[in-house]
């Protein structure tokens, strides 16, 4: 999938949590939501793209979700 879209999508995930009471549940949303709604491959071009130092433009929460959740984005059958 296209880097610009997947930033596009996943800032748009941010945006809605991002009212969350606390970073940490606004965080865990995010993840939550990208591991029911976004296909396996989406999640690993995600976090390759931030690994890779890419992804300029990226919410600072979808960031830190993948970040610190980065093994239930990626935990086989999630």
């Amino acid at each position: 999938m296209d880097r610009d879209n997947l930033v596009k999508m996943a800032n748009r995930i941010a945006s809605f949590f991002e009212a969350m009471p606390t970073e940490a549940e606004a965080q865990q949303e995010v993840c939550n939501h990208l591991r029911k709604f976004w296909a396996p491959t989406m999640r690993a071009e995600l976090v390759a793209e931030i690994d890779a130092g890419g992804a300029t433009g990226l919410h600072p929460l979808v960031r830190g979700a993948v970040t610190r959740l980065r093994a239930d984005l990626l935990a086989p059958g999630a």
